[in-house]
């Protein structure tokens, strides 16, 4: 796992090419929603709404903003994800398609995650890193109790991958 800035124009141009605020992504993904594109075999305490969203009991809403096949390389889709996390709250452990090649970055508040057997690190707006392709995603949440965190999540990954995340067997 690699932090490293450059990325941040990705992540622009993902997100400002698009010519749209977040919010309005959000409610023109809505249109485009397929269950699918999440972990529809979560935890019970999940649900998913008809607005494009996925949330837990623990705080976490996931929203699809973008998918799209990539046409030049047959076979793979991209997706991006936003994860809105409350304060203190965070995600289950879970493993990623194995497929999948991840890019993140902190848009807002402070992440902490570890992957893999890396050392558990804080995340603030503007860093990044990358996840290799079934990365073990051990720790993913909140770094703070009092403000709310917010995480862009892009994948490279198959197209027949229909699950991104698998959480772990509790």
């Amino acid at each position: 796992m690699k932090t490293t800035r450059p990325m941040v124009v990705v992540a622009a141009a993902l997100f400002v090419g698009s010519g749209l605020p977040l919010d309005r992504a959000q409610a023109h993904q809505a249109a485009h929603w397929r269950t699918d594109l999440l972990p529809h075999e979560a935890a019970a305490s999940a649900f998913i709404t008809t607005g494009g969203t996925q949330g837990t009991a623990r705080g976490e809403t996931v929203t699809v903003i973008a998918h799209e096949a990539i046409p030049d390389v047959p076979g793979k889709r991209l997706v991006s994800l936003v994860v809105d996390y409350q304060p203190g709250a965070g995600s289950a452990a879970h493993h990623h398609a194995r497929s999948a090649f991840i890019y993140a970055y902190v848009i807002s508040g402070a992440v902490r995650s570890q992957v893999d057997d890396e050392p558990v690190r804080v995340y603030r707006v503007g860093e990044t890193w990358f996840e290799k392709p079934g990365a073990h995603h051990r720790v993913s949440a909140n770094a703070s109790d009092i403000e709310p965190a917010r995480l862009l999540a892009v994948f490279i990954v198959d197209a027949a991958d229909e699950q991104l995340v698998t959480p772990d067997p509790e």
